[in-house]
């Protein structure tokens, strides 16, 4: 039987979502959605060998869904898409929440118990951004914040914390985010400041799909 186009493109998405299925890939495509990452960074952020992960970001490659550029003895990775590739990652995560129901249990046992208020969305920030009624905090990394941030975004990492209070309003309702709906760094901000008194929520998403959605990026 020969081969019909169709089947010909079902192969091909068939190889993007092998290449989706693993955990340290879609590990690796959370960090890259930050911003371009040297291999051995990579490496260092999600805990495994380089060589490990040079494995995984060829197979990223092979899908199309990394770039990579030598520079020098090291090569850099970033995402083939920002808008694209994110927006394959939101709809796995929402088929996900809505269908199995093992990760919607730890999105109610452990992030919904960290935080149980509703998350601000992204047109309402934009809205409060507008009317100069927020402070809005990037509790990622400072190298991350320098590779791109919400306009007018504090960068205040996680382990700064308890130092800077006193640089945070406690008249002013703060809006915090991170690297994704599931950056357990933002909830733990969140938990930390509203216990101190401060009036704090997050942001549903995150830097990547704020970017992913064409809106204003700074960068340092």
């Amino acid at each position: 039987m020969s081969s019909t186009p169709k089947h010909e493109i079902y192969e091909h998405l068939a190889e993007v979502a092998q290449a989706l299925g693993h955990a340290n890939r879609l590990e690796l495509l959370e960090h890259l959605a930050q911003g371009r990452r040297s291999v051995d960074l990579l490496a260092e952020l999600t805990g495994m060998s380089v060589a490990n992960t040079s494995r995984h970001l060829q197979l990223l490659r092979r899908a199309r869904l990394v770039d990579a550029e030598r520079r020098g003895k090291q090569v850099f990775y970033r995402l083939a898409g920002d808008a694209e590739v994110v927006s394959v990652l939101q709809t796995l995560r929402h088929l996900a929440e809505r269908n199995v129901a093992e990760v919607d249990r730890i999105v109610r046992d452990y992030f919904d118990a960290r935080d149980a208020l509703e998350p601000v969305s992204r047109e309402e920030l934009i809205t409060r951004m507008h009317s100069g009624m927020v402070t809005v905090l990037d509790v990622r990394p400072e190298a991350e914040f320098a590779l791109g941030h919400l306009p007018g975004a504090v960068s205040m990492p996680i382990e700064a914390l308890e130092d800077r209070l006193a640089e945070l309003p406690k008249d002013q309702e703060i809006i915090a985010y991170c690297r994704g709906p599931y950056c357990v760094m933002s909830f733990e901000v969140v938990s930390a400041l509203r216990m101190k008194g401060y009036r704090i929520r997050r942001l549903e998403e995150g830097f990547p799909e704020w970017k992913a959605a064409g809106l204003e990026v700074v960068t340092d």
